[in-house]
């Protein structure tokens, strides 16, 4: 590939990412049927062109950001603790608090998510459409399972819970609690969504890791 090749790949490969972040802030901020792909576009400082060129569809256009968000979060998530000299309790800690992480820093990642599900269900997407996501899924239910495998090991997990079933089980309802607050949707003046976080995260340790760990 010749330098003026490469130049132009490195180029839009930076506009692609501009859309990308640019979309999910707009999207987070005023939900995704609310917003046209030209006002992505107007958001960008582009032509509606721009938009289409990388993005067929504003479906196509939703289902990258998707992707964008996850990927950032596995990132951040438990891999992050795979290769170290720590504990599968200790491991499985750090997973729980990526949630708590994640809500504290990233709301925008949980309201999107929010919004995703929503136009999901009414746009109809196929799961076709969706493999790059669920694709996405199964490497961080991959680095769960070695996580498990640890504690199957090293005996700070309960490995009698199938270990699908408390994959699925704590990614859901962590995921869903913090999107809840992140929205908005606290019942309770007064109410701690940080606090009902931690409690969510401390009954899954005391569910999952022995007493003796």
């Amino acid at each position: 590939m010749g330098r003026n090749a490469e130049k132009n790949a490195r180029d839009r490969a930076m506009r692609r990412e501009q859309i990308l972040e640019t979309a999910f802030h707009v999207f987070a901020a005023n939900t995704i049927d609310s917003i046209s792909m030209n006002e992505v576009a107007d958001a960008c400082g582009v032509g509606i062109a721009t938009v289409y060129r990388y993005f067929s569809t504003k479906s196509a256009l939703v289902l990258a950001v998707n992707t964008w968000v996850w990927e950032n979060f596995t990132r951040a998530g438990i891999a992050a603790r795979d290769a170290g000299a720590t504990t599968a309790a200790e491991d499985f800690a750090f997973y729980l608090d990526s949630f708590l992480a994640l809500y504290r820093s990233n709301r925008d990642a949980l309201r999107f998510n929010q919004f995703f599900n929503v136009y999901v269900q009414r746009e109809g997407i196929t799961r076709e459409q969706l493999a790059p996501y669920m694709t996405l899924i199964r490497g961080l239910e991959e680095r769960f399972r070695r996580v498990y495998e640890k504690g199957r090991a090293d005996g700070t997990l309960r490995t009698d819970a199938p270990e699908r079933e408390m994959f699925a089980a704590t990614l859901h309802l962590m995921l869903a609690a913090a999107t809840r607050y992140a929205v908005g949707l606290v019942y309770l003046d007064g109410s701690d969504p940080e606090q009902e976080l931690r409690l969510l995260k401390n009954m899954f340790l005391r569910e999952y890791v022995p007493v003796s760990s």
